[in-house]
């Protein structure tokens, strides 16, 4: 039997490492945004970003607890998916797996499309779809070896963006405090207050600024998608999550202080990145090659989890009896190969719909992920108080990862998701949103009344 025959009752394999799921993680949620696109974030709120990258950290943290504690008692694949089916009911978890399945797929053809722009940087004139596609085919066939090669080529790409945040902050902070590459004049951080003050745009900009700050943290959640591929879950996970936490915060909010610092908020995206900017005010020649080459990696970092992602959720889903049967066998390495390989093909017809379509056009299709983003998290917190409410104290007592705050902190961060939702519906720049979304749900809703009586789980 060949090495990439499938097995139908093959496990996953257990061959990701601590390291591997925590640069997953950052890897995931720190992406092309922060480099290039903080800017429009910055400009919606001036300053007080700072606080709503804060606020909005908190409610992760509450989030991804409670999908800890349920990951770490049930460590699976398909993750929330499938605590959704548990704890909430299947209707629940069919639309919670193929929602998220469908969220990284149009997440990557964006990524994907822009690999493509980032390689003219340097070969200018190629047809961009030929670097589109070889990503695309790359990253498939890493998928394919083996969870713990995934995992590396993952672990690199996630710290090449690291390492440039790391140094932009310390480089940052040199120029704030000591004035190096500012002729021995110390900038200081009177530029978090002084044009307009710090809340620069009252308390409404703040407040609008979460629609944008919210989605800088979705990939965040892929931790609990490596729950059945994890080598020892209970003391890996646990460390994971609260380490993604705190890095997660500390480079946003860091490496935003620093640029409003040495930068007026109000001129941030007018001329340049402002890492190029900041790497150039310190004499460092080919800045903006620097960080075209770790755009270009956050590229192929998000492409290849992208791939993961959504392979192990169809596989999940084929478990749960919710997708083809033929999605749930695994080759003998523990690779769900039908399952990447449908969600590969996915990804090459949106590599031709971006390719084909009108701007506008895929800017609808997106803002299906937007808020597919908010419905994940929801019922992972949803899931995780049915998980409780389900236990007898002396059960709940003697979970090994507990949430904090609980039920308080469940509900009030439901009730900050919420807020978020009537924030996209009440702006018209964004409230297309929220007509897809419900659109979307109601077929999914249809789609699965429709298949329910085929769907017969696995027997695995």
């Amino acid at each position: 039997m060949g090495p990439n025959q499938v097995h139908e009752n093959t496990p996953l394999h257990r061959g990701l490492k601590q390291r591997h799921i925590t640069l997953m993680s950052l890897g995931s949620a720190i992406g092309v945004g922060l480099f290039l696109g903080s800017a429009t974030a910055i400009k919606l709120a001036g300053p007080s970003i700072l606080l709503a990258y804060v606020v909005a950290g908190i409610a992760m943290f509450f989030i991804m607890r409670a999908l800890g504690e349920m990951a770490i008692q049930n460590p699976v694949a398909g993750s929330f998916s499938r605590y959704a089916q548990d704890h909430i009911g299947p209707l629940t978890g069919f639309i919670t797996g193929w929602n998220y399945w469908f969220v990284w797929v149009v997440t990557c053809m964006g990524e994907i499309t822009a690999i493509g722009v980032y390689m003219n940087y340097w070969l200018p004139g190629t047809p961009g779809w030929i670097w589109a596609l070889a990503a695309l085919v790359i990253m498939s066939a890493v998928n394919f070896i083996n969870v713990k090669a995934y995992g590396e080529f993952e672990f690199w790409f996630a710290l090449i963006k690291i390492v440039t945040i790391i140094l932009m902050i310390i480089m940052g902070l040199l120029i704030i405090l000591f004035g190096i590459g500012n002729g021995g004049v110390a900038t200081g951080i009177h530029n978090l207050w002084t044009h307009g003050g710090f809340f620069a745009h009252g308390f409404k900009g703040f407040l609008f600024s979460f629609q944008i700050v919210m989605f800088a943290y979705l990939g965040i959640e892929m931790i609990g998608l490596t729950a059945g591929e994890v080598e020892n879950p209970e003391k890996t996970l646990s460390k994971a999550i609260d380490n993604v936490f705190w890095r997660i915060l500390i480079f946003y909010v860091g490496t935003l202080f620093v640029v409003m610092s040495l930068y007026p908020w109000n001129e941030i995206g007018t001329t340049n990145s402002p890492f190029v900017l900041t790497f150039e005010k310190l004499g460092i020649r080919g800045a903006a090659g620097i960080i075209n080459f770790v755009v270009l990696t956050a590229a192929l970092s998000s492409c290849n989890t992208g791939i993961f992602s959504t392979g192990r959720m169809l596989f999940n889903l084929a478990e749960q009896g919710q997708a083809p049967r033929s999605l749930g066998k695994v080759t003998k390495s523990g690779i769900p190969a039908k399952a990447v390989i449908v969600s590969s093909i996915a990804l090459l017809i949106g590599v031709v719909l971006n390719l084909t379509v009108p701007a506008e056009a895929f800017t609808w299709i997106t803002s299906i992920a937007t808020v597919g983003a908010i419905w994940t998290w929801a019922v992972i917190l949803l899931s995780q108080i049915r998980f409780r409410r389900k236990m007898s104290a002396e059960q709940a007592s003697s979970l090994k990862y507990k949430t904090p705050m609980f039920p308080i902190g469940s509900y009030l961060t439901l009730v900050f998701l919420v807020i978020v939702v009537g924030l996209i519906a009440w702006s018209s720049d964004t409230r297309i949103a929220i007509y897809v979304g419900i659109v979307w749900y109601a077929v999914l809703t249809l789609c699965y009344y429709m298949f329910k009586s085929k769907f017969v789980p696995s027997k695995r």
